[in-house]
């Protein structure tokens, strides 16, 4: 079977198109490593090793281990509810579901410094209590679940949606119950927008800064993540420091999509 010649129109279009895919992605990826290496790769493990960037690196991890398994759950959660039931407010709770989404970052910071902090709504309740949740990793996660709030959500809703009730309903017919009907029919039906609602989430989480250098205080070896953390190296003109760390959320990055890259040749394969 022959392929059909190619117009000169088709190929402009694609000789543009991968021209624009080499600049846009691939050149800053190897720009990044190129200034991480650049001293030689004692200097850059010496920069990773580095004991406030270290920290960097286990406060992001930590955040995204517990920011990504809850907004998947209440993602679901939420998504069972919009798709499978019709009341008064349905339309308004998915407002409020996107509302995260359509704010700005630091909007957001500022909204949780205004509710937690010192001067906020809740700081003399929290300072009467000995209590602090502004400019610790509590409040970098916090935040972190508002911000990454919509996207389990945004995959699971349209699936469920298109999918219907069918097979629920007849699960339900021959006996399953509630538990029986979510794990051996809805789940394995939405799992794979589950997956990618977990790899778009873990994405924001980790390269989140606008809203968390709000509420964190950038402290050095307490509550910098990484992109904070990259942030500050560049201050200090520690150029060769910045990308070591910015290399390692590239890295985190990549191996996130080789994971989902694998699941889904699982799949299909």
């Amino acid at each position: 079977m022959t392929m059909a010649k190619r117009s000169p129109g088709e190929i402009s279009l694609i000789t543009l198109a991968i021209i624009l895919a080499i600049f846009v992605l691939v050149v800053p990826l190897v720009l990044i490593f190129f200034f991480a290496l650049r001293d030689g790769l004692g200097v850059y493990v010496a920069n990773i090793l580095e004991p406030n960037t270290l920290h960097a690196i286990w406060l992001t991890v930590l955040t995204a281990l517990i920011v990504v398994p809850v907004n998947i759950v209440v993602g679901a959660a939420l998504a069972w509810l919009v798709t499978r039931f019709r009341f008064r407010g349905r339309q308004l709770l998915i407002s409020i579901i996107e509302l995260p989404a359509s704010m700005s970052p630091i909007v957001a910071g500022v909204v949780y410094l205004f509710l937690y902090g010192g001067q906020g709504l809740l700081g003399p309740f929290l300072q009467a209590n000995n209590l602090q949740v502004m400019f610790t990793p509590l409040a970098i996660v916090l935040v972190s679940l508002f911000v990454t709030a919509p996207f389990a959500a945004r995959e699971l809703i349209p699936l469920m949606s298109q999918q219907g009730t069918e097979d629920e309903e007849a699960a339900l017919s021959l006996g399953a119950n509630g538990w029986q009907m979510f794990w051996f029919v809805t789940l394995p039906n939405i799992s794979w927008a589950m997956v990618y609602g977990a790899v778009l989430t873990n994405a924001r989480v980790m390269g989140e800064f606008g809203a968390v250098s709000v509420v964190s205080g950038a402290i050095r070896g307490q509550t910098n993540t990484l992109p904070l953390q990259i942030n500050l190296l560049f201050n200090d003109f520690n150029v060769t420091g910045a990308f070591a760390a910015a290399s390692t959320l590239t890295l985190i990055a990549v191996v996130t999509l080789i994971l989902k890259s694998a699941l889904e040749a699982r799949r299909h394969g």
